[in-house]
């Protein structure tokens, strides 16, 4: 791989396109030698998808996609006759990628989510039942044009999100197996008003009894919680970016970058706000029929989660931003009071 290591980018590609026909697997080899050494400092396959597109553009961001899914030297080939690319530039493309993928300082490792506890197929089955309609209900959310009706079906979804983690929590402590580890996953961030989506993820994980850390130099939160309520953040987060995208380009069509912002950061704030009402609701309402086990069993789920993120992250400091656009703030509130969280 002396190639990959020529200071001169455009070198080290021509050195690579002239090992003739067998370029694509000089390519693969390094690929899979450098991918191991970033995971290895604590990078997974989408980690690097996401910032190859981050960080070098649409082409790199592709090549990345392909060969993550089947990284090989018949892959590369593959998609550079699907590109219909010339051989400098492919090769161009890869070192461009390695380069990148190279230089990655190490990040926190995330370990797997733990196996399921013995007889946890029935609550799994459950759980995926209820993801798909959750994922349903915000399909049709993000579909919508009535306001009123998104309004309207507001908290049913952070409801349902809501009871399927205090009947998790329930059935551990019924079968007395105590709360399983907490997970980790990472959640892309994407520019623009980083800041801002990511104050609106740390609001969806905290309503879902997750905790999110931001990542601003690399473009992603890491959010700790149990398995279910990982899966229902982001699929949430996701919907209320779209929500928030189309509410702020209804209408005018000119905005200021202060005005967009603050209409972020306002949409943010009050979708935490609905959220942790429609949880403290759902758990006011389970605690009077449920036996008295059911709040330290929440309560276990919670500090495991918090143990787990200390534990990941023992360092952090705090973020505050502030709207700068009184319009921007006002219709930002207007808009996620707007936002469809869910229905039936």
């Amino acid at each position: 791989m002396d190639w990959l290591d020529t200071a001169d980018t455009e070198v080290a590609a021509s050195r690579l396109a002239g090992a003739g026909e067998q370029w694509t697997g000089a390519a693969a080899e390094a690929y899979a030698d450098v991918v191991r050494q970033a995971v290895a400092r604590g990078w997974q396959d989408a980690d690097l998808v996401r910032m190859a597109g981050r960080e070098l553009g649409t082409d790199h961001h592709r090549l990345a996609e392909a060969l993550a899914a089947r990284p090989g030297r018949k892959a590369l080939a593959a998609y550079v006759a699907d590109q219909r690319l010339d051989r400098f530039s492919a090769a161009l493309l890869v070192v461009e990628l390695l380069r990148l993928y190279a230089t990655l300082p190490p990040i926190t490792a995330l370990t797997p989510p733990p196996p399921p506890h013995p007889g946890e197929g029935a609550a799994a089955g459950t759980a995926g039942k209820a993801l798909a309609r959750i994922r349903a209900l915000l399909a049709k959310a993000e579909s919508t044009g009535f306001p009123e009706e998104a309004e309207a079906l507001s908290a049913k979804a952070q409801q349902l999100m809501a009871r399927h983690s205090i009947d998790t929590a329930a059935l551990a402590a019924a079968n007395g197996t105590g709360p399983d580890a907490p997970a980790a996953r990472r959640i892309g961030v994407d520019r623009p008003y980083e800041g801002a989506k990511a104050l609106l993820l740390d609001a969806v994980a905290a309503a879902n009894r997750c905790e999110s850390v931001w990542s601003a130099e690399f473009g992603f939160s890491t959010v700790v919680g149990h398995r279910a309520d990982l899966e229902a953040v982001e699929v949430l987060f996701t919907s209320l970016l779209v929500q928030a995208d189309r509410a702020l380009h209804r209408g005018r069509t000119s905005r200021s970058r202060d005005f967009r912002e603050s209409f972020l950061i306002s949409y943010a704030a009050r979708i935490g706000e609905r959220l942790a009402a429609a949880t403290r609701a759902e758990v006011a309402d389970a605690a009077r029929t449920a036996g008295p086990d059911l709040l330290p069993a929440l309560a276990a789920r919670d500090l495991a989660v918090r143990d787990t993120t200390r534990r990941l992250f023992p360092r952090t400091t705090a973020t505050r931003l502030k709207g700068r656009d009184p319009d921007g703030w006002r219709d930002g509130r207007t808009a996620a009071d707007h936002a469809r969280l869910g229905g039936s």
